[in-house]
């Protein structure tokens, strides 16, 4: 018996479920169609929100950077790997977001690991909202602090677990996504906000789906509630509404310094690349000189919702660009991916463990880069695959 065999078997036990990730390869550049296992498709899939993925500007500035920089930066930030891009690239940031000072990753997931131990240890808690993501969760592991839930998206199902254990810490933290990635639902930061100043507890927020999409210009969450100067900790990524690499957390300066000293992904993995931090910042030249990205975005997510749910298909609670199309059951939702490919539209199937039993679903992606017709196009085989599955009538 090798000592694999009990992998190839629970690997065995996902295709029988139909929970196995056929994991399928890109030939283009990122953008509202893409080269899909050599097919061209409609994207509904990427987190591309403002297409920027392949941007010329973005581009151009990744090509200069790379003659004048290099393209790695061959050590870590702490010792030889700071570059003048990653500390303009971080001055920029923080500008943009309203903010004291900011500090880059490699990304987004990165950034939460290097977060959450630096501020919590074992005399510690962490209030953690039960659907968080799975990088804020493997955080909150790492930093070997007590790790109690609360109800998602309930500031009173916060404040009375604050109240049965926070005397019994030495600190405490309260963390929750803005924009949950599964559902589209928008954390209510300003009612978080309130229970954080009344027991005078930090407040962290992972803004990777909100940045590029809520406030003014994308200037994400905090901005969207008006909350600037009051959470402490903003996390987000650089590889969605912005299109490249990267991770950021911005907000109080002192914090912002603690992680230069303390945030292990900082300390001991190679910085970001030149080209990743001249696109970046190449983003937020965009950003800060339009919102029209950002507002094409938003008639897109109105048109396609409102014709969904006019089809009768259930797009759950989003109120965001995230669009769940909700199945129930893994193996109708991975037909209807596949039968949505055949139809020349790329939009995968999520099931369980990263959505719990029985709410799997199509997650689909809107972006500024789809025209009108794309939009169409995409509805039109949704309503032809949802009739063949008897999804809907």
């Amino acid at each position: 018996m090798s000592k694999t065999d009990w992998i190839t078997q629970e690997i065995e036990n996902l295709k029988t479920q139909g929970l196995y990730n056929r994991i399928r390869t890109i030939g283009s550049p990122q953008g509202a169609w893409l080269t899909v296992d050599g097919k061209r498709v409609l994207n509904f899939c990427s987190n591309n929100y403002l297409g920027l993925a392949n941007h010329p500007q973005l581009v151009a500035a990744a090509k200069m950077a790379a003659d004048e920089m290099g393209v790695g930066p061959a050590a870590v930030r702490s010792i030889a790997g700071t570059m003048t891009l990653h500390l303009e690239l971080e001055k920029r940031l923080a500008a943009f977001k309203g903010v004291e000072a900011a500090i880059t990753f490699q990304s987004g997931f990165a950034a939460n690991l290097a977060t959450v131990p630096a501020l919590v240890g074992k005399e510690d808690v962490i209030f953690s909202d039960r659907l968080n993501h799975a990088s804020i969760i493997d955080g909150c592991r790492l930093s070997g602090g007590k790790i109690i839930p609360y109800d998602h998206c309930d500031p009173a199902s916060l404040e009375a677990v604050i109240k049965e254990n926070l005397p019994q810490f030495r600190r405490a933290i309260i963390i929750t996504d803005g924009v949950f990635s599964m559902d589209g639902d928008v954390a209510p930061l300003d009612k978080i906000y309130e229970v954080a100043k009344k027991y005078d507890i930090l407040l962290m927020v992972d803004d990777a789906h909100g940045e590029g999409v809520l406030g003014k210009g994308g200037r994400g969450i905090v901005d969207h509630f008006g909350l600037h100067g009051k959470v402490d900790v903003e996390v987000g990524t650089l590889s969605k509404a912005f299109g490249v690499m990267g991770g950021v957390v911005a907000g109080n300066a002192t914090i912002v310094e603690w992680l230069r000293q303390r945030g292990r992904p900082f300390l001991f993995s190679s910085a970001v690349t030149p080209p990743d931090a001249a696109a970046c910042i190449a983003a937020l030249d965009i950003l800060e000189a339009s919102t029209e990205l950002v507002d094409s975005l938003w008639a897109n997510v109105r048109y396609f919702k409102a014709e969904m749910k006019t089809l009768g298909f259930d797009t759950g609670v989003s109120a965001t660009p995230i669009t769940p199309i909700m199945l129930g059951e893994a193996p109708l939702a991975q037909q209807f991916s596949r039968d949505l490919f055949e139809a020349g539209v790329f939009a995968m199937a999520i099931g369980y463990p990263t959505v719990p039993q029985g709410k799997a679903r199509i997650r689909v992606m809107i972006s500024a880069a789809h025209e009108k017709e794309d939009l169409d196009k995409g509805l039109e085989a949704f309503a032809r695959v949802g009739k063949k599955l008897g999804v809907i009538a």
